[in-house]
């Protein structure tokens, strides 16, 4: 949020109140006065300038005698325990030297002194910071691009407006006008609302699509913000919608929420002293992730403090006081409103109403208001008593924050200048609509400047009540004097005397004020309504950044005043009345369904916790299991490390696919597939489609044709449609593609090719891709931008939106492709675009530079490497070829393009890689492998060489074994013979 700065009112009062002497004591007074006791109790006070000194000395005698009331009458804690002092406040000239004069009241310590000045001070200085930061580096950045982009706006600039509901209320009222003057303005709009209500009708009356949005807070949302330049949420109750917004790819996306129900501010406090922590967390995390958080006042930035992170705004005005005005005009009729605030039926009834930022806290202004009043109260009892009437004056005083010390003064006060007990009275902030309601008529009482008119005064004058308020420069600029309310001078508050005087006469209005309020009345219906809706304007100017496509929409300045100074009260004239039936719920039903979320989290959780007794085997179970996770991920990962460091032969795609398969059949693991797994086997088409983030999960194809998420979707029939085309080959090697450039919205009637990639690529397409060809196939071309590729307007459309499929062979092809012409033009751009965030393909900063020319680029190659270009119809499923190959003779430049061209050129750029490992940055390596005969040759050497080494190892082991050295033999062993045979031997040797 911007700063909240102190300005002179609070300040400086301080500083003077500090500076200023005691008066001495009068030698003529009366013996009290001369006690040195009562001179403690004396509280000195702010004084007007330019008061003759005959009103100065009836001023002072009538408040010298208010120090007797108040010794007399006010409690004795607050005489002897807070001592009085009498204040001089001081209001300077721009000249600095005017002589001042002074006035003197008694009031008790603490209890404040006249509002002056500037009170509180919003300014959004971040974003202002941030907004002229962004724009000078931008204009840094282009500069240094050395080269000029431009818009070339084909398109409406397209915003979506998000809604809890749409039920007739202020909102719905002040959106259909902003929205009205936007559409004249150039944009083109589209309502998301989670409930249905009777605006839709209005919607769509004024020319503007509603769609109606699934109302469950958990799901994501099926819509493709990226279709969207900006989106405009309106309410807390649209608060869903973040559900999708804080995910990607939405998450860059400018978001503008404006918030007017206070509901949330009155829940912080509650859920902090409830420990609701994780609801707290929640909001703050969606009031950051908007660009913009808009209020309608000044006071709702404070209430939301909680919630700041530097995105707060206020554009103030809002039809809410106007629109409800038929229900708080009942009210001034009700006999009860007026019992509860101690009014009679024929009292007349002053309203003292002031700033937001001060009710209540400073009884100077209501004093000074009531010695104004009081010349009236005797005009009305003269009257009440000439007439036999009872009619008498009541003062209600609105107030926030009333202390103690305030109401016991405030009686001294009113018996003071006159008024009977029970006359003057404070009326608490909460009931400001009973008390405007039965008012006869309002004196705004505050001397503080703010920032925008007084809301309170804009109710007052939708009620018809007459306002009476100080020529401060924010109401002079909405009130003329005696046109649609009456005006004092603030420096001269004893005029407000005469104002009164002339309108109120014989206890009731004057012709003049009855006269007065009706045009007041006439006037708050449309008042700040221009500004509201050129702020919006403008804020859209700062916020959101147009795509080169988009056509640059009118400026705030270029609104025709005709189309801003008014509501469009006449589209709510039938369904007004219903605001009652949903004016309740408003900025609560989404609070209260957050908080049941809350709730039955809380019962699950407990309900699913632990005995405190099995706490601590629990801990060491899951401290087991925690560990044993660790070592199974670290065994994993060596294990992924070992494969990649083992050899890993290259060959063709089927040696690969035979090693494959036979290592697959090796293992003895089981494998499990998923049932789509299970119904892609042996399937002609699988349609990888590119996702990014969780916000893109609503698009995932449930049909196992897909691998991954698509924003754009095939019906039924073109699924089937196409699948038989593929398995019949029908169209050969074909490219199928369901979404035609002559049915883009960023295209415009018959926009040849290379023209729509100048309008989406800030006018410099050709340029980029003429360069990069030349990068690419290493010669100088032409530097005529007609030597491009020769892309007819004439026999057919075009691919966009990257919704194509290729068979797999072709596929690979033009990925080689398209990796040697990403590189080149990345070799052209990296060093501004890595520098600055600016290429010279975007108006902006853009992370995806390259992405709009790679989405076009695919048809260059089908169409100049002799592909069929077939279409199909995404609903039908009906296929028409586009640019038939018979009639693309002689347009096509196929020695470029062609399978033997761009594979010579792959090897030669991994040759280079491979061979001299070039010392700068350079993306193709790093886009996939790098791969050439070379590098074939050399690993089958170097299987050979391992071959050879391995045999060698061999033959050197058997030729170790072979002469290692023998042991000679110390001795013969001989086997003795049986017992037989040496008994036989012994008879032998015995002959």
């Amino acid at each position: 949020m911007g700063s909240l700065d102190s300005g002179a009112g609070v300040g400086s009062y301080k500083r003077a109140a500090a500076a200023a002497p005691l008066p001495r004591a009068s030698a003529g007074g009366g013996g009290a006065a001369r006690r040195p006791g009562l001179r403690s109790r004396l509280a000195r006070f702010l004084l007007f300038e330019k008061v003759d000194y005959l009103q100065w000395i009836g001023t002072a005698a009538a408040f010298f005698f208010v120090t007797i009331l108040f010794v007399a009458f006010f409690p004795g804690s607050a005489v002897f325990e807070n001592p009085m002092l009498l204040l001089p406040s001081r209001r300077a000239s721009a000249g600095g030297g005017v002589r001042q004069s002074r006035t003197e009241v008694l009031l008790p310590r603490d209890l404040g002194g006249l509002d002056t000045g500037q009170g509180l001070v919003f300014e959004p200085t971040r974003l202002r910071e941030k907004w002229a930061r962004e724009r000078r580096e931008e204009a840094e950045s282009l500069a240094k691009l050395g080269r000029p982009v431009k818009r070339v706006g084909v398109r409406k600039p397209r915003l979506a407006l998000v809604f809890g509901d749409l039920f007739p209320d202020a909102m719905q009222l002040q959106m259909v006008s902003v929205a009205s003057v936007l559409e004249a303005m150039g944009y083109e709009m589209k309502v998301f609302s989670f409930e249905d209500g009777p605006c839709s009708n209005i919607w769509r009356a004024i020319g503007v699509p509603v769609q109606i949005l699934p109302v469950d807070t958990k799901l994501l949302i099926s819509v493709d913000w990226l279709d969207y330049d900006g989106i405009l949420v309106n309410s807390v109750e649209a608060r869903p919608v973040f559900s999708s917004l804080m995910q990607e790819p939405f998450k860059s996306i400018p978001v503008i929420w404006t918030v007017q129900e206070s509901s949330l501010a009155h829940r912080i406090s509650e859920y902090n002293s409830s420990e609701m922590v994780q609801i707290l967390d929640g909001w703050k995390e969606v009031f950051s992730r908007a660009n913009v958080i808009v209020f309608p006042n000044y006071i709702l930035p404070v209430m939301y403090a909680a919630f700041d992170s530097g995105n707060y705004f206020v554009i103030p005005g809002s039809p809410k006081v106007a629109f409800q005005a038929d229900r708080l005009v009942a009210k001034s009729y009700d006999r009860n409103v007026r019992i509860s605030l101690g009014l009679g039926p024929r009292d007349f009834v002053i309203a003292i109403v002031g700033s937001q930022f001060s009710y209540g806290g400073h009884l100077m202004d209501e004093a000074l208001v009531l010695q104004a009043v009081g010349p009236l109260l005797q005009h009305l009892q003269q009257y009440s008593s000439e007439n036999s009437t009872q009619t008498e004056l009541k003062v209600r005083i609105l107030s926030r924050n009333v202390t103690e010390k305030h109401s016991p003064a405030l009686d001294v006060i009113a018996l003071n200048v006159g008024f009977p007990r029970g006359a003057v009275e404070h009326v608490a902030a909460e009931y400001v609509d009973n008390l405007l309601g039965v008012a006869s008529l309002v004196i705004y009482g505050s001397c503080l400047d703010e920032q925008s008119f007084p809301s309170v005064l804009v109710q007052a004058m939708s009620l018809e009540k007459l306002v009476i308020a100080p020529d401060l420069g924010m109401i002079t600029k909405y009130i003329d004097d005696g046109v649609n309310g009456l005006l004092f001078p603030r420096k001269n508050i004893a005029m407000l005397t005469q104002v009164l005087l002339q309108a109120v006469s014989n206890g009731e209005l004057s012709v003049l004020g009855q006269k007065v309020a009706s045009v007041g009345k006439i006037h708050a219906k449309d008042l700040m309504a221009s500004e509201t809706i050129e702020g919006y304007a403008v804020l859209l100017q700062n916020v959101i950044k147009f795509p080169a496509e988009a056509l640059t929409p009118l400026s705030a300045g270029e609104i025709p005043l005709a189309l801003k100074q008014e509501w469009k009260w006449h589209l709510f004239e039938h369904v007004k009345h219903l605001y009652h039936m949903n004016e309740s719920l408003t900025g609560y039903k989404i609070l209260q369904k957050i908080e049941e979320e809350w709730r039955s989290n809380q019962k699950d959780d407990a309900r699913g916790s632990t005995p405190k007794i099995d706490e601590a085997f629990s801990t060491i179970a899951w401290e087991e299991e925690r560990e044993n996770r660790i070592m199974s991920i670290k065994m994993r990962l060596e294990e992924e490390e070992l494969k990649d460091r083992s050899d890993q032969t290259h060959g063709t795609w089927e040696e690969v696919y035979r090693n494959v398969k036979k290592v697959d059949r090796m293992k003895n693991e089981l494998h499990e597939r998923d049932e789509k797994e299970l119904e892609r086997t042996g399937q002609p088409l699988c349609i990888y489609e590119p996702f990014f983030g969780e916000g893109t999960w609503p698009f995932l194809h449930q049909s196992s044709l897909y691998r991954g998420i698509g924003l754009v979707n095939l019906s039924k029939n073109a699924e089937s449609a196409m699948l038989e085309a593929i398995q019949t080959q029908k169209h050969g090697d074909a490219f199928y593609f369901w979404v035609r450039m002559d049915q883009d919205p960023r295209s415009h009637a018959n926009q040849d090719f290379w023209s729509l990639c100048d309008t989406i690529n800030a006018g410099n397409c050709r340029l980029a891709v003429l360069e990069a060809f030349q990068r690419m196939y290493g010669m100088q071309l032409d530097e005529d931008l007609n030597s491009l590729p020769h892309m007819p307007n004439a026999g057919g459309t075009w691919s966009v939106m990257q919704s194509w499929v290729l068979r797999t062979r072709s596929f690979l092809e033009f990925v080689m492709f398209s990796r040697m012409f990403v590189d080149a033009l990345d070799a052209q751009m990296y060093d501004n675009h890595h520098q600055t965030g600016h290429c010279i393909l975007s108006l902006h900063r853009d992370k995806h530079c390259y992405s709009r020319v790679l989405e076009l680029i695919v048809n260059v190659w089908a169409f100049h490497s002799a592909r069929r270009m077939v279409f199909v119809n995404p609903e039908t499923g009906a296929m028409h070829e586009q640019h038939p190959l018979d009639g693309r003779r002689g347009q096509m430049s196929i020695q470029w393009f062609s399978y033997a061209t761009l594979k010579s050129m792959d090897e030669d750029l991994a040759e280079e890689y491979d061979e001299e490992h070039p010392d700068r940055k350079w993306l193709w390596p790093q886009t996939g492998e790098v791969f050439w005969q070379g590098v074939y040759e050399r690993e089958k050497n170097m299987r050979q060489q391992e071959k050879e080494r391995r045999k060698q190892q061999t033959k050197d082991k058997i030729q170790r074994i072979k002469k290692r050295a023998r042991q000679k033999t110390i001795g013969r062993y001989i086997k003795p013979l049986p017992d037989d045979a040496g008994r036989l031997n012994d008879t032998r040797t015995g002959d």
